[in-house]
């Protein structure tokens, strides 16, 4: 099966992502979050740096579940910035 190349705004959607966990995670390690999450401490920290852009769905799910953060806001939180209207 061959992946289709992410594109830049999915690598910018994966830095927010990284940025909005990081922030969720607040001064909590990332091994005890990791830990309590399931999931290898290396694996949080490629997502919080951006380094894999599209992380599985149940390990975000774990993390969201873990930091007290619904998907609804984490989806929210990722979201593009609204583009800025031109004053003429």
């Amino acid at each position: 099966m061959v992946r289709v190349p992410l594109s830049g705004e999915d690598h910018e959607r994966g830095q927010r992502l990284g940025q909005v966990l990081r922030a969720a995670r607040g001064p909590r390690s990332m091994t005890s979050v990791a830990a309590a999450a399931g999931v290898s401490p290396e694996t949080v920290r490629k997502i919080e740096s951006g380094r894999v852009p599209t992380p599985a769905f149940f390990t975000v799910a774990a993390l969201c579940t873990e930091l007290g953060l619904s998907i609804d806001d984490l989806t929210a939180r990722c979201a593009p910035p609204a583009p800025r209207s031109r004053s003429a």
